[in-house]
């Protein structure tokens, strides 16, 4: 398996600690450092500071949201970073929800799916230098009856990897239709039917199958001594799970409740929602159960993530996304070095 990491320009105590930390986590023979954008900082301003500060491992987009850019704009800026990289950029596309999309930058969330497929259409054609002329549900380029002609991108080709975020089975077919790699989260090795049953119907229908496709999958990591000590962290941590079942999205929309909820835990994944919805924050994480936390984490003494790491690989992750955990930069890699010494172990 290889390792990778998520950062957020915006993430840290300061862009310099950020910075210091993608590099010495380099040092550490990390392979593929993602660059998270959400409601923070954008991601290709910060890929393009990595790139000048890096020299060996890859860097990804993690991800860039549909709605925020036109695909043109998404492939112009993707291409860029290939080019500067020499080749390490990888593409993580995403669709994002609908209140970053409709609350943050004004734009419809308005069939996901079809705007997803038509935007990997289009930027892969110019990865390949086509002219840009495109006819669907979503996009029409150049713009019918007005004044421009189908253009190039003034830049080489190039290959790009691309990535997609899906939680949703349709989007989860999509993704094995037409990616190269699939970033998820809300993992549960042991409920990974929930997913891996929509990304092979569409690995089969585009003629592929799971060797095809890296499966990339995110998890905050953390080590303990005792039980004690892990006792008190996960109940740290089950505001953190209730906040993401019932606060992120919008009050219709959240798709890491319905991720949990097709991985076993739809009746308390219900009541933490509607908790959390009327304002008992408390009440809402008090539902989540240490099951929950630990399920879709890599914590523990290093022994249970070792035996976790294996579970992940049995399963069929190809890349593990390590979220370290630690009061400084020092204690975060720290948690990273151990971390990516046990995948090694396991393989």
């Amino acid at each position: 398996m290889r390792t990778a990491t998520t950062i957020e320009g915006s993430g840290g105590p300061s862009w310099a600690e950020t910075v210091d930390f993608a590099v010495e986590a380099e040092k550490l023979g990390l392979d593929i450092c993602w660059v998270a954008e959400a409601w923070g900082s954008d991601a290709p301003s910060t890929l393009g500071y990595l790139a000048a500060c890096t020299n060996r491992m890859l860097l990804g987009s993690g991800v860039i949201q549909l709605g925020t850019r036109t695909p043109v704009a998404v492939a112009q800026a993707a291409m860029t970073l290939a080019h500067m990289t020499e080749g390490r950029f990888l593409l993580g596309l995403g669709p994002s929800g609908p209140q970053v999309v409709e609350g943050l930058h004004g734009v419809p969330f308005a069939r996901p799916l079809t705007r997803m497929r038509e935007t990997v259409e289009i930027v892969r054609g110019v990865f390949a230098g086509d002219k840009v002329a495109y006819s669907g549900e979503a996009f029409a380029i150049p713009l019918p009856d007005g004044e421009g002609r189908p253009m190039r991108v003034s830049m080489p080709p190039v290959e790009v990897p691309v990535y997609l975020a899906s939680m949703s089975p349709k989007m989860l077919e999509l993704t094995g239709r037409v990616a190269d790699g699939w970033l998820g989260t809300s993992f549960v090795p042991e409920g990974s039917q929930a997913y891996f049953a929509h990304l092979d119907a569409g690995l089969a229908a585009s003629g592929r199958t799971r060797a095809d496709l890296d499966v990339c999958q995110g998890a905050e990591v953390y080590f303990v001594d005792d039980q004690e000590e892990l006792t008190a962290y996960v109940g740290e941590r089950k505001k953190e799970l209730a906040f993401s079942l019932g606060g992120m999205g919008s009050g219709r929309t959240n798709f890491y409740n319905n991720a949990y909820s097709r991985q076993g835990w739809a009746e308390v994944a219900a009541e933490v929602r509607e908790r959390w919805q009327a304002g008992d924050r408390e009440g809402a994480a008090g539902l989540v159960t240490d099951e929950m936390v630990l399920a879709t984490t890599l914590i523990g003494t290093e022994d249970m993530v070792r035996e976790r790491l294996r579970v992940w690989q049995d399963v069929g992750v190809t890349t593990v996304r390590m979220y370290p955990s630690g009061a400084t930069i020092p204690d975060r890699l720290d948690t990273l070095g151990r971390a990516i010494e046990l995948v090694h172990e396991v393989g």
